[in-house]
């Protein structure tokens, strides 16, 4: 049994003391980045915002009262987001039950027992052969079950992993929660813009159709040929087509919205308006990419799970030196109840010992092993967080500066497919084209004025995501 010194009460405090704070996990370093100092991007598309996302919280970025709607409804009714805050609590119920073993655990107890013993008389005198001796005894205690001295830190270092992982627990939860805001967003923005799309299809159908019925009154009086109006045929079943796959895939995309945010779909939400005309948010100063490492939850929480890992190696070490328990009990035995809590009746006991395997067939080397590769493998899944955070950072830049520039673009190809579809129409009714141009050139201004609705939600898209990449929206970090 180990055992201070005592040549020197105060030397023997000393060392009892600096074998208690022994510590055999690693000394947490950070992983090596394998990324650039700079997003790839910085050139383009860093400058000109106003606040750093995580200045920003969603209720202030985001200003559709809408689409904040459903981010509450969601944050409050995900089924997805209640498993992981269970999940949660089952992480820090672990670190409670492995936190209590650092301290003794104390149990109170009392009994009464009475027995009979038979009396066999060997005196063949003695008239009574059925003679017994009575015996009663009464006991409380309050005892103190197996306690482990830790001087290795092997208890300590376990209970540190637990609360490392719980703590990751606690960061997976917030990135997760990021990750919800994102989906909600992007998808809001995605009906959207089918609802935009229809809209436009419905009123093209409309058009086209008119001009259907006028093709076949000209082809009744002779005034067309029968390829003029077929032609116009192929326009409205062009529109047709395209009307009811904006209404599936619309469709669709709400009753995604209604699992994100755990119920039906409030009212309103299906609502019409312009993509263009919604003042969503403006534009995010990218900030530092060193800070990326302190406001992402997910480059957080694999963080926290290395430390798990450096806390389980230190208990694993810890396991190949002797383990010192205690035990004792203190408390009063009596044959009487009324005497029972006297002086004279208490009774006490304490007792230790010290267990080493000698043989375990490789069991704790083993263990070591695995606590080392495990962390080897946590280092990777840090490095990989790392980037995949910085690929996202830079791919939301890089498509922020693109977008823009895209739109415009688009805006002007529609404006100029508009005036061709235009001349086109003027060019057939004065007999100097045939009705083939026009059908080309309509069908071309159709798909520029679609493909512009889906660029402008792909930007605004871009900026929810954008917004999470650089970890806005979120609670205080954990530590």
């Amino acid at each position: 049994m180990l055992k201070c010194a005592n040549h020197s009460t105060g030397a023997g405090v000393v060392v009892c003391l600096l074998l208690a704070a022994c510590n055999f996990a690693p000394r947490y370093q950070q992983p090596d980045l394998p990324v650039a100092n700079s997003y790839e991007s910085a050139d383009i598309a860093t400058s000109g915002g106003d606040r750093l996302a995580s200045e920003l919280t969603w209720e202030t970025f985001f200003r559709d009262p809408m689409l904040k709607r459903l981010i509450a409804l969601a944050l409050e009714q995900n089924r997805d987001l209640a498993a992981s805050v269970a999940r949660i609590e089952q992480a820090q119920a672990l670190y409670r039950v492995q936190r209590s073993a650092q301290l003794p655990q104390v149990a109170a107890g009392a009994d009464a027992t009475r027995t009979k013993t038979p009396l066999t008389s060997v005196e063949p005198e003695l008239p009574d052969n059925n003679a017994s001796i009575h015996f009663t005894q009464y006991s409380v205690q309050v005892a103190v079950t197996s306690f482990e001295l830790d001087f290795w830190g092997r208890v300590a270092n376990l209970s540190e992993s637990a609360r490392r992982n719980y703590l990751a627990t606690v960061e997976a939860n917030e990135a997760f929660r990021l990750s919800l805001i994102s989906n909600v967003a992007a998808t809001y923005y995605a009906i959207l813009s089918g609802n935009e799309g229809i809209d436009l299809a419905q009123h093209t159908l409309e058009t086209r159709q008119y001009a259907l019925e006028v093709a076949q009154l000209r082809l009744e009086a002779g005034a067309t040929s029968l390829v003029d109006y077929e032609q116009a045929r192929i326009l409205v079943t062009q529109a047709q087509t395209q009307l009811a796959e904006l209404q599936r895939t619309t469709g669709q995309q709400r009753n995604q919205l209604a699992v994100l945010i755990g119920g039906p779909l409030p009212a309103g939400t299906t609502e019409h308006h312009a993509l263009a005309d919604a003042d969503q948010f403006g534009n995010l100063d990218a900030g530092l990419p060193s800070s990326l490492l302190t406001v992402r939850p997910d480059i957080r929480a694999a963080e926290q799970s290395l430390r798990a890992a450096d806390a389980d190696i230190g208990a694993a070490r810890a396991d190949f030196f002797p383990r010192i328990s205690l035990t004792g009990n203190f408390g009063y035995v009596s044959p009487e109840l009324s005497d029972l809590f006297v002086p004279g009746k208490q009774a006490w006991l304490v007792s230790g010992f010290v267990t080493l395997p000698i043989f375990d067939a490789g069991r704790r080397s083993a263990q070591l092993g695995l606590s080392k590769a495990r962390r080897t493998e946590l280092v990777a899944n840090y490095q990989k967080t790392v980037q995949v955070a910085f690929r996202e950072v830079s791919d939301a830049l890089i498509a922020r500066q693109r977008l823009n520039e895209q739109i415009a673009a688009q805006e002007r190809a529609v404006a100029a497919e508009a005036r061709l579809a235009q001349a086109a129409d003027l060019r057939y009714q004065n007999g100097i084209s045939i009705y083939l141009e026009v059908v080309d050139a309509k069908r071309s201004l159709f798909a520029a004025q679609q493909q512009l609705i889906q660029l402008r939600a792909a930007a605004l898209q871009n900026g929810a995501s954008l917004y999470v990449a650089l970890g806005g929206g979120q609670l205080a970090p954990q530590r």
